[in-house]
């Protein structure tokens, strides 16, 4: 998985950059099918933003937080994207559809 860090009107620091791949190497956990991960760290008056898009097999998952505090906002971010890969997994291997479908038991019927 490859992890980009960039940052709008903020420098994104060594330490910044650490702590985001920290956290995503949990979403790498849960499904091992991600591919890239671009992550876009800004500052918009008063509240830090954390963005980021995951490229996986079978599209795209977008995440974005706020909060006062960075390092929140980038485990907000985190969070939010975790759920959203749980969910895309659980699609992924809905097995319910090929077993008990109507296909079938019409192909069964006749």
């Amino acid at each position: 998985m490859q992890i980009s860090v960039t940052g709008h009107h903020l420098d994104v620091t060594d330490a910044l950059r650490t702590y985001v791949e920290g956290k995503f190497e949990r979403l790498e956990r849960h499904f091992d099918h991600v591919t890239n991960v671009h992550v876009i760290l800004s500052v918009e008056k008063l509240a830090q933003k954390a963005e980021a898009t995951v490229h996986i097999s079978g599209g795209n998952v977008f995440a974005d937080a706020s909060h006062e505090d960075m390092y929140a906002a980038i485990d907000g971010l985190a969070d939010k994207l975790d759920r959203q890969i749980k969910k895309h997994k659980e699609k992924v291997t809905n097995h319910h559809r090929s077993a008990g479908g109507v296909k079938s038991q019409v192909s069964d019927a006749g």
